[in-house]
């Protein structure tokens, strides 16, 4: 199978189901309102097979785009779909009142946050390999250097909510520094002491969005020892004896923690040779490697390749506890692309993060190859995102309607035929607008 196809397999496998369950969502929320749907279609474009079920003979029909889908209800504005008798009338779309139909549309995005909680909550209550929350040797003049971060320490709260992986430690600094907010870190150090970092609101407030922002203030996960996994043939490492299995503890005499630390040794020696202090099954020798210069990765290196250890937590909770847990996750989740998407139209994000199909594509594809938790990890955060996006106030979206029907509420009658149309019209260019973006940026990512 190519590269493009398997993207394209996996991209269906992430994002196809959702769009189906969006679209039930708004079908279900039909029927218990009362309205007619006259078509619910798995997949988009040509009908290939149809067949009518129920009371309504709702056409249930597979399309020829394997992507999405969709449901077609009784709906006046849509000459196919007129209602056409007198009890069909009744069961019309538009002629319903303004909360049916804001539970119709509502509908959609509500299914995808409730799968993402579902899908969440089922992880937790088998338990998810997540990156630990014990800190790495820190540079000295870093941020959290300066902070009073040293490293091997373990981070328990940021600003007093209790944190026990990596990613809860992300979304908290990211949040903070949103709302360019002082940061307390409580610290439980190795011999069991206690310690308090903090980052002043103005260092947050500088904090770039767009990257690591632990690693922008000097906050890395703990790593284990740098542990070989292959020499490359015929390379530097290869011909100075180094083997898999072997555990590189130092270099000239300075201790190396990690493979990161290691890394850094080697691309700053300018060729020079190095005297690497290695463990083999448990006996200590030198071995003497000379780096070599790589123009492609315009860096010295020596031809090997580490094992990442990154330091893990398993973490996992009772039923209860796992469905507060991802409520909890998936409503900050929800508030962070919002607040994400807002600093876009500020200028203070850049819009380069707006992604398309294809970059989901190949994410999916990534971490389906990291295995099953992973990947539904991500369908959980592409199901949030749906639903988000939908509730975009945007004409051709969910949001855009729900706009419509609110401004109904409030004013006692709907918007006039004609400026209804002219909306959706700035809508549908804005909405192209924004996935001509999403696939530019998508494009530059894979060329670059």
């Amino acid at each position: 199978m190519s590269a493009s196809l398997n993207m394209f397999v996996w991209f269906l496998l992430a994002v196809g189901p959702l769009i189906i369950l969006h679209e039930l969502g708004h079908y279900f929320a039909a029927r218990a309102c009362g309205v007619k749907v006259v078509r619910f279609s798995f997949f988009m474009g040509k009908i290939l097979w149809s067949r009518k079920f129920g009371r309504d003979q709702t056409e249930w029909a597979i399309s020829a785009i394997p992507i999405g889908g969709y449901v077609k209800m009784l709906d006046d504005r849509d000459p196919a779909t007129r209602a056409t008798t007198p009890e069909d009338q009744k069961r019309e779309f538009t002629r319903q009142n303004v909360w049916k139909r804001i539970a119709i549309i509502g509908a959609g995005p509500a299914t995808n946050f409730v799968v993402a909680i579902l899908l969440l909550a089922a992880l937790f209550m088998h338990g998810v390999p997540e990156l630990s929350n014990r800190v790495r040797l820190v540079t000295p003049g870093t941020l959290a250097y300066q902070a009073g971060v040293r490293g091997g320490e373990t981070i328990v709260a940021v600003n007093g909510e209790a944190v026990e992986a990596w990613s809860e430690i992300h979304m908290a600094l990211m949040r903070a520094a949103m709302e360019k907010q002082e940061v307390r870190l409580d610290l439980r150090e190795e011999g069991g002491g206690a310690n308090v970092a903090i980052f002043p609101a103005e260092v947050m407030a500088k904090a770039e969005l767009d990257g690591d922002i632990g690693g922008a203030l000097g906050l890395m996960v703990l790593r284990k020892p740098a542990l070989v996994v292959q020499a490359i043939a015929g390379g530097p490492a290869d011909r100075a004896g180094l083997r898999a299995g072997d555990q590189v503890d130092a270099v000239d005499g300075k201790a190396v923690p990690d493979s990161i630390a290691l890394t850094q040794t080697i691309r700053a020696s300018n060729g020079k040779p190095l005297v690497l202090s290695v463990v083999r099954a448990g006996q200590a020798q030198a071995l003497t490697v000379t780096p070599e210069y790589d123009r492609a990765q315009k860096a010295y290196r020596i031809g090997v390749q580490m094992a990442p250890q990154a330091d893990m937590v398993t973490v996992s909770r009772a039923p209860a506890q796992a469905l507060s847990k991802a409520a909890d996750a998936t409503w900050s989740q929800s508030v962070m692309i919002v607040k994400m998407i807002g600093k876009m139209f500020t200028g203070e994000v850049s819009v380069k993060n707006l992604t398309g199909p294809i970059t989901i594509a190949d994410v999916a594809e990534q971490t389906a190859q990291r295995g099953p938790i992973e990947f539904l990890k991500l369908v959980a955060a592409i199901s949030i995102g749906l639903g988000v996006m939908n509730l975009l106030p945007i004409p051709v979206l969910d949001g855009g309607l729900l706009l419509y029907y609110s401004l109904e509420v409030l004013t006692g009658r709907a918007l006039p035929p004609r400026v209804d149309q002219q909306v959706r019209n700035v809508g549908f260019v804005l909405f192209i607008m924004l996935m001509s973006l999403a696939l530019y940026n998508d494009v530059t990512r894979l060329i670059n």
